[in-house]
């Protein structure tokens, strides 16, 4: 029975083979991405550089959108913070409005870390204009597109942070890590001060860029991950260790323990993860994520930016999930924790 259940799965092949020219990248579920002959043969390293070609061309065609303090720290380290982002008036009415009033939330546990997401859609923005004016502007547009390398609309929620929660498991978020194969965006506008023993965020500067030393690392990855790899990083979020920083030509990484009203954005192709902390703690963000699939040579025409979807997609995207969860389709990981305050823990 087991050989006749490997041909007949073979019948996704043309879904696998079409996978390799989107964001795909599990190793382990798609055997063409997976496979290790191919994979030594420069598969995922041809991926990655196409990807990275594609990306700086249209970071390019984005770059008089930023200003160049901007575009240089984000090119020399992949990551770009800006404090005091906001005026204090228009910081202090947004932080009240967002962390005052209860929302319907969703959570998701992760060993000793608990995160909590209020998805931003019309009804938060029509409640607080500053949130709008804030997503609308084109300071923070351009910076969130420049480092994304598109100006496809990121999802956007209120996200709670609460770790060090006693008793638990190490929270696999603690281990250094690029999110994918390509670039792509995350950032965070700090509603509460991060404290360096407050789980901060942490980022291996320089480690966006593709030198020769990371494409040899990643081909040896790609080719050994789904025999002997972890389960995130056969899942195309590759796990590196501090001890094999050095031998990559990168430094230790640096902690964002950051005043509230300070914008961070990185390119979550470099390495990142969340620090440890020895003390329970809550931070909270108003928290922006994009990945759009990476073969594409332009910047927009990306329906999904339309603004009736746009502000709808975080909230659609819940409901699509727990209807493919309810028919064992796909995994919801994400549950109902109903009305809290952000700042609640």
């Amino acid at each position: 029975m087991a050989p006749l259940r490997r041909l007949l799965r073979w019948w996704r092949g043309p879904l696998w083979l079409a996978a390799l020219g989107t964001g795909s990248k599990s190793f382990v579920d798609n055997p063409i991405l997976g496979s290790a002959r191919l994979n030594r043969a420069g598969l995922h390293v041809n991926r990655l550089k196409l990807a990275h070609s594609l990306a700086w061309r249209r970071r390019r065609k984005l770059a008089t959108d930023v200003p160049a303090a901007w575009r240089e720290q984000f090119d020399r380290n992949g990551f770009v913070v800006v404090p005091d982002f906001l005026s204090r008036e228009t910081f202090e009415r947004l932080r009240s409005a967002l962390l005052d009033h209860e929302w319907d939330c969703r959570a998701h546990q992760q060993g000793s870390t608990v995160t909590r997401r209020v998805p931003i859609g019309p009804d938060i923005l029509g409640r607080i204009p500053e949130l709008r004016t804030l997503l609308a502007s084109s300071r923070w547009r351009g910076l969130l597109a420049y480092v994304a390398s598109t100006r496809s609309q990121p999802l956007y929620y209120i996200q709670t942070i609460v770790s060090g929660i006693p008793g638990e498991a190490p929270d696999p978020q603690l281990q250094i890590h690029s999110d994918t194969f390509h670039p792509s965006l995350k950032a965070w506008l700090f509603l509460t001060d991060v404290a360096d023993d407050g789980g901060p965020l942490t980022y291996v500067a320089g480690s966006h860029i593709l030198t020769p030393e990371r494409l040899a690392w990643e081909q040896a990855k790609s080719s050994t991950v789904v025999a002997t790899g972890d389960r995130l990083s056969q899942r195309g979020s590759f796990r590196v260790s501090a001890e094999e920083l050095p031998l990559l030509g990168l430094p230790a990484p640096i902690r964002f323990a950051v005043p509230a009203n300070t914008v961070v954005a990185i390119d979550t192709f470099g390495f990142h993860a969340r620090a440890e902390s020895d003390r329970p703690t809550v931070r909270v963000e108003i928290w922006a994520y994009g990945r759009r699939t990476p073969f594409l040579p332009s910047v927009g025409f990306d329906p999904l930016s339309w603004r009736p979807i746009a502000d709808r997609r975080a909230q659609w995207l819940a409901a699509i999930m727990d209807w493919l969860d309810r028919l064992s389709l796909a995994t919801q990981h994400w549950r109902p924790a109903g009305r809290r305050r952000p700042v609640d823990p």
